[in-house]
């Protein structure tokens, strides 16, 4: 994200007012709710994540050990877990 000039965007009135209040404090206006994204939808980390907690728990059910998948795909024994176990990916 990068720095905008508030004069650069903003009515003059506006901007008086924003002067007013922050006394040429740095501010963040964060976007409105409904066009904020979740983590990992845009550069689709998110579905790549899911798709490994898949291939973790396929590969669970089909006999391969905990030890095994936790060097496998470089996590800690309670994270294997954490995934095996959660209600959201039981169905998976």
């Amino acid at each position: 994200m990068k720095y905008v000039n508030a004069k650069d965007v903003l009515p003059p009135e506006v901007l008086a007012m924003v002067q007013e209040y922050s006394g040429g404090a740095l501010i963040y206006v964060p976007k409105k709710d409904e066009e904020k994204i979740g983590w990992g939808q845009k550069n689709g980390a998110r579905a790549q994540v899911h798709m490994r907690n898949c291939n973790i728990i396929d590969a669970y059910k089909g006999g391969t050990s905990i030890f095994e998948l936790m060097t496998e795909y470089c996590l800690s024994e309670a994270s294997i877990r954490k995934i095996l176990y959660s209600k959201n990916m039981a169905t998976a």
